[in-house]
């Protein structure tokens, strides 16, 4: 769409003021889409920022005047949103074409995504973390400017206020008129912008001029414009004094014209004095409503007008806006995005607010596509659930709760990535750092974007999605700085090459820029730079990216000397990027109402080069080149196409104007200033019937702003009619058949000093074209070939036919050609390249293939699993399928189609399960497995081992995981100081000590991404003795079951026994067990100092310490103070199986009596019990039933001793189960049936 077409939307500029010596100024500008839903932010873009479009942008910095900058623009998708930029609507947000000139920007957000438009937004972020579009420029691309073989030399430094303070200056009326530009070339060199100047020649055709003021807003630097256009009068402006050292806005103005700029009345009385202005937005559906917002510094309050500004009424909000975006069709609904990320609607254009969502990512929100979605409200959201994690959500603006939200793609999606743009909706997904794209065409399921086999794109970026096709740049896998261009079919699902090595740049935000132009008018006309042999050049197709060629150069400069550039060797290269500002015209312009003219700024040669820069114009579609300047100007049309305004692109400030009406053969110089004014923008409507501009800028960077009011109308004597028209033919090199057909377009007879009508038809005749191959594009799986005919790619097999063909039917299978969108050829009567009707044939299953729909091979158990089933090749329709989930459900369809859509199951348990599907017919079958990882978060880990071990000793060792999984845990086993780990898949290891003295094992518990640990000190020995203690019932009650309460219980009746025995507190442990009633074993352990020469006397001293415990524990010496007046006593429970446990052949007649004795024990309980209980080698456990159990009474005969059940010791793993379940719980102190939780040291050698 052209730079009029966006203009004639809302148009807004910022300016900021950088105070120095000498009057030069940095720019800044924010931009958003012409099209429907176009927002405007003041964040940054992020990873698939907004890319480049047809129309492209790269602004350098420069500190020349303040320069208003925005861009018309659509923003590139690289599955990012456009800024702004809404599928299929025709409606932009408030904003759209306002620029901010400063270091704060207007509420305009370009996006990640990046979606069809202009080249590339380039966005930075201001101190604020608002981001801000960094277009700095010393006017609009001043780094190429600075090289510039011609600069402008002269600058002014002699500045000259000549403000009225709020009066009109006089009229003024300057005109020179250049034939030619023969004559220029000498002055150029000397003074720049005066070297077209001539003798002025009064009875030519004069600009009516008047200057305004703003005054009192010198010291303001920052300025934005609205036009309401659509033949208003009305213009507002917006000065604010942004304070660089706080980093706000602290003054304010609001100016408002009613006669196209002639006067201007400050409205800060109807504002409130004390309201400091920070933004102002425009409904783009109509534009006598608009919104106006307070810096939320100061109050947090939006202005709303009804009447283009004529009156305010003020709304306070409880949010800081950092975007807006407008519905394409009710101009009451607006969408608010606001700072803490939170998305808010209002249905009455701002006076009250809802909130839709919140963690929803910046610029990812839409409005409806009229025609598409269901409801008008429909609001469609990308929401952040994780780092690099989103989900596609869609619910209606003010209904939007859960249980009203729908989730439009089956899993998540990569941040920044959701785009719904015209009938399309895209979004990615990243596994195993390779992206995959898709694709919903009409609102309709979801599907991979499919690009040639061997492309591997390492990046994707959406160009443009006009005329119900995707045009793509796509970094191949052997691609560093290049693109290739890629165009789809309808549904954007199957992908060919048009052409490889784009050129891309980084704008200032780091926004990827494609050299890619659509030239406006002309169907199926596009321009574009590439990479060949390592020179740049710029290419032109006429077919929709058929066929490439280079660009004709002029046969003469603009002094009229023969170039002497014949082409391939030389030829005519152009600078693509369109502008960030809707007030300069960028380095190429076209307008649809004037189909077939193009100015750009380029050179010849045999390279794009950033010096040597030129103005160079085509009349004929791009088949003839003239070169109209040698130096950088702005050029806009006029007139609706008819005139073209050119203004010097320089540093210094200027005073004289270009206006030609004959395709710029012929220019007119007119002074629009008494005074030199450094330019920051150029406003207009150029739709209008009006014929009015106005020059906004400055004489110094101390005076006022200054507003200068030009009506051009004086140009002509009349409006045309018929007769002033002629036609020309539309060709390529000399080829009448364009996309086609034979179109014959009208314009106006160069010369022609009439006014051109908005409704004249553009084109005279059309007329079809009998079709050739290059009104076709190769269809998917061929390439183009040298003599221009299609081929099968080497990796395709182009006898595949449709997977849905019965043997009955026929299909058309391609002939490698599918015509070109919008192409209108006629196919003669053999029709070679449309497909052909074959008849079906049976094919057996080939290229069965299983996978679930997020590629994942891992789920939670409870988790609704998808499965997808793909056949490469076969009667798909008459094809069985059966999928055998592997838990012993299987399910079989009849046909692949009733599964297209996917198969749900549910995995209730943990596990790993071979997943098999199976496809068969009477022609064979084929099939695919996968092996499918159900998983549980692991919410515990708990490592059970004894405290004491014998040194050369087996010992067993187990983690207890809660909650329980089967098979899908790794265990990692580190002991002491070792450098790798022991990894198991089961939850338990026998290790053996060989060093004495105190070892730690820690087990570490892997389940997916998930790790958990836990830790435990074993102390070895040669031997030892350990003890089974019980305490006063008194204990139970205050006893909590938590590991922490354990150990210091442990060291308190560990204190105790040292204090009543004497014996060191080292030679000691007391290990509480899990669980109720509580439980403890003590452990005797020999003096640390005693030599292996002593080891006999040290066994029998540790015989007689546990005598003495013996003794003081049945007397019930060994108490302790729980609480005041809570005192606990600690009983002997029963010698453990074996107290001592060594290799000496001396002490084996203790240790067998006592075995012999615990088995008599055991035979009695056996007999007792009706064999209902089993003697525990190493653990033992059970749980009180209701029935009376038997008791083992302890040896010392006390009532208040604690009564122990033998078939209450439970085994490790079952102890510690039963510890996590009712922990898991609330505790097992606290259920009804207590659990006895007691375990006994490991028993060897007895």
């Amino acid at each position: 769409m052209g730079l009029w077409s966006f203009l004639s939307f809302s148009l807004v500029a910022f300016v900021l003021f950088v105070y120095s010596f000498h009057p030069k100024f940095v720019a800044q500008a924010e931009v958003s889409s012409r099209r429907a839903n176009d927002r405007l932010y003041r964040l940054d873009v992020t990873p698939l920022e907004a890319r480049t479009t047809r129309k492209s942008t790269e602004v350098k910095v420069d500190n020349s005047a303040k320069v208003f900058i925005a861009s018309e623009s659509e923003a590139a998708v690289a599955l990012k949103p456009n800024n702004g930029k809404q599928v299929g609507n025709e409606t932009q947000s408030g904003l759209g074409d306002e620029a901010l000139i400063g270091n704060k920007i207007a509420p305009n957000y370009h996006n990640r995504l990046r979606i069809p438009g202009k080249k590339c937004d380039n966005i930075s972020e201001d101190n604020h973390g608002r981001p801000a579009t960094n277009i700095m420029l010393e006017n609009t691309f001043s780094e190429i400017k600075k090289r510039a073989k011609r600069s402008v030399r002269t600058t002014y430094t002699d500045n000259v206020d000549r403000s009225t303070s709020g009066e009109a200056q006089s009229r003024e009326r300057f005109v020179e008129t250049v034939q030619g530009v023969s004559n220029s070339r000498p002055e150029y060199r000397h003074t720049g912008e005066e070297a077209r100047g001539s003798t002025p020649r009064q009875s030519e055709p004069h600009l009516d001029t008047s200057t305004f003021a703003l005054s009192g807003d010198s010291a303001h630097n920052q300025a934005m414009m609205h036009w309401s256009g659509h033949n208003s009068s009305v213009i507002l402006i917006l000065t604010k004094l942004y304070d660089l050292n706080l980093g706000a806005v602290t003054e304010s103005s609001l100016w408002r014209s009613s006669d196209y700029g002639s006067t201007y009345t400050k409205l800060n009385d109807k504002v409130g004095s004390r309201t400091v202005l920070s933004y102002l937005y425009v409904c783009p559906t109509n534009k006598q409503k608009i919104m106006i917002l307070s810096d939320p510094e100061v109050e947090s309050t939006v202005l709303i007008s009804s009447d283009e500004g004529a009156s305010f009424e003020k709304h306070p909000i409880n949010f800081n806006i950092l975007s807006l975006l407008f519905h394409p069709v009710q101009d009451n609904w607006i969408l608010a995005y606001s700072h803490d990320s939170k998305l808010y609607s209002s249905m009455d254009f701002g006076r009250k607010w809802q909130l839709i969502h919140d963690n929803v990512m910046p610029g990812r929100f839409y409005w409806a596509v009229m025609g598409l979605d269901s409801e008008s409200d429909l609001v469609h959201i990308e929401t952040r659930i994780a780092k690099g994690r989103a989900q596609y959500v869609k619910c209606r603006a003010q209904r939007c709760t859960e249980g009203n939200r729908l989730y439009l793609f089956p899993g998540h999606v990569d941040t920044n990535s959701l785009v719904v743009q015209d009938e399309y909706v895209f979004t990615q997904v990243t596994k195993s750092g390779r992206a995959s794209y898709f694709v919903s065409y009409m609102r309709e399921s979801f599907k991979r974007m499919k690009l040639p086999k061997y492309c591997l794109p390492k990046d994707m970026h959406i160009i443009s999605t006009d005329e119900k096709q995707v045009f793509a740049a796509v970094q191949e896998w052997n691609q560093n700085s290049t693109y290739s261009l890629y165009i789809s079919d309808s549904p954007g699902v199957y992908f060919t090459l048009s052409l490889e090595n784009l050129r891309t740049s980084r704008g200032p935000g780091g926004n990827l820029l494609v050299d890619f132009y659509k030239v406006e008018g002309i169907n199926g006309m596009y321009l574009a730079n590439k990479l060949l042999d390592s020179h740049v050049k710029t290419f032109i197709t006429y077919n929709k990216g058929q066929t490439w060629a280079l660009l004709p150069a002029p046969a003469t400069d603009v002094a009229r000397n023969n170039l002497h550039c014949i082409l391939p060797f030389c030829s005519l290269h152009l600078h693509l990027e369109m502008s960030e500002n809707p007030y300069t015209s960028g380095l190429i312009t076209s307008k649809k109402s004037v189909p077939g003219i193009i100015v750009a700024t380029g050179n010849t040669g045999t390279e794009l080069s950033s010096t040597n820069l030129g103005m160079f114009i085509t009349s004929d579609a791009g088949n003839s080149w003239r070169q109209i300047f040698d130096e950088q100007h702005n050029v806009w049309f006029l007139d609706n196409g008819g005139a073209l305004l050119a203004v010097l692109h320089a540093t210094a400030p200027i005073r004289h104007l270009w206006i030609s009406l004959d395709e710029g053969k012929k220019w007119d110089r007119h002074s629009f200033s008494l005074a030199p004014l450094y330019v920051d923008a150029v406003l207009m409507e150029p739709e209008s019937d009006n014929h009015i501009i106005t020059f906004f800028g400055h004489f110094s960077h101390r005076s006022e702003w200054q507003l200068i009011k030009i009506d051009y109308k004086g140009l002509f004597n009349r409006r045309c009619m018929d007769g002033d028209y002629q036609t020309w033919n539309l060709h390529d090199k000399g080829e009448p058949c364009v996309m086609g057909e034979k179109q014959i377009f009208m314009k106006r007879t160069p010369g022609n000093r009439c006014m051109l009508t908005q409704d004249y038809s553009r084109i005279y005749t059309s007329e079809p074209c009998l079709c050739t191959a290059y009104d076709f594009e190769c269809d998917y799986g061929w390439e183009r070939q040298a003599d221009g005919k299609c081929s099968p790619a080497f990796w395709f097999n182009p006898n595949g036919a449709t997977k849905s063909c019965r043997p009955s039917q026929s299909f058309l299978n391609s002939t490698g050609y599918r015509k070109v969108l919008s192409n209108n050829c006629k196919e003669g009567g053999r029709n070679v390249y449309s497909p052909k009707r074959q008849a079906c044939r049976p094919r057996p299953p080939r290229g069965l293939r299983l996978s679930t729909s997020q590629g994942e091979l891992s789920a939670t158990v409870g988790s609704n699993v998808t499965f997808m089933v793909y056949l490469d090749d076969g009667d798909s329709l008459r094809t069985s399928i059966q999928l055998d989930f592997g838990d012993g459900i299987k399910i079989t369809y009849s046909n692949l189609s009733r599964a297209d859509d996917g198969i749900n199951h549910v995995y209730r348990t943990t596990g790993i399960y071979r997943v098999t599907a199976s496809a068969e017919n009477n022609q064979g079958s084929d099939s695919s497995t996968l092996f499918l990882h159900i998983t549980s978060p692991v919410e515990r880990v708990y490592l059970s081992t004894p405290i004491v071990a014998i040194r050369g000793k087996e010992v067993n060792l187990t983690a207890v995981v809660w909650p329980s999984h089967t098979r899908t845990l790794t265990f990692f086993w580190w002991f002491d100081n070792s450098s790798e780990p022991i990894i198991t898949l089961e939850g338990s290891i026998s290790y053996t000590f060989q060093r004495e003295g105190k070892n730690k094992v820690t087990v570490q518990v892997a389940s997916g991404s998930t790790i958990m640990q836990d830790s435990k000190v074993i102390n070895v020995k040669e031997f030892f003795r350990s003890l089974l203690l019980s305490f006063s019932l008194a204990l139970d009650e205050h006893n909590p079951d938590i590991p922490e309460w354990r150990e210091d219980i442990g060291r308190v009746v560990r204190t105790a026994l040292s204090q009543v025995s004497g014996v060191p507190e080292d030679q000691l442990l007391v290990s509480l067990y899990p669980g109720l009633p509580s439980t403890a074993e003590l452990f005797i352990l020999p003096d640390e100092q005693t030599s292996s020469e002593h080891k006999r006397g040290s066994e029998e001293a540790l015989e007689t310490i546990s005598d003495i415990f013996v003794t003081a524990l049945n007397q019930g010496l060994i108490q302790f103070e729980l609480k005041a007046d809570i005192h606990i006593i600690v009983y002997m429970t029963q010698q453990t199986l074996a107290p001592l446990v060594d290799s000496n052949s001396i002490h084996s007649g203790s240790a067998m009596l006592m075995l012999l004795t615990v088995v008599f024990v055991g035979l009695a309980a056996f007999f007792i019990y009706k064999f209902k209980r089993k003697i525990p080698w190493i653990h033992v456990q059970a749980e009180n039933s209701h029935e009376k159990e038997p008791e083992v009474i302890s040896t010392v005969g006390q009532n208040n001793m604690s009564k122990v059940k033998l078939s209450e010791f439970p085994s490790p793993k079952e102890l510690m189960e039963k510890e996590l379940e009712a922990t898991s719980r609330g505790g097992i102190g606290r259920n009804m049936e207590r659990i006895v939780t007691r375990e006994f040291p490991n028993c060897s050698n007895v």
